[in-house]
């Protein structure tokens, strides 16, 4: 699993006028079991993207298809990591 973090290197008013691209995005890797959850930071200086994928490598390639990346809105770090335990909540949730 992966951990996204995006950090905005853009005003916030070229941030609102790529996000509703940047939802279509998210959606298309949502439709695709790629994303698992997402949302904003608070403050507002950017966001986090929880994934599942094979390699880094094929996040990274998902990340060149964000329109905040292809427009150098935000800067990404991919945290790669295994998940060991989770909260119940989660017991049937397939890795």
């Amino acid at each position: 699993m992966f951990v996204i973090l995006l950090d905005y290197i853009k005003p916030l008013s070229e941030v609102d006028a790529f996000a509703a691209e940047h939802r279509e995005f998210l959606e298309r890797y949502y439709a695709s079991g790629h994303f698992l959850v997402s949302g904003r930071k608070e403050p507002r200086t950017g966001g986090v993207i929880i994934a599942t994928g094979r390699a880094k490598a094929e996040i990274e390639e998902i990340i060149r298809h964000d329109p905040f990346h292809q427009e150098g809105i935000a800067r990404y770090e991919i945290v790669e990591f295994r998940p060991t335990m989770s909260a119940p909540a989660l017991a049937d949730f397939k890795i």
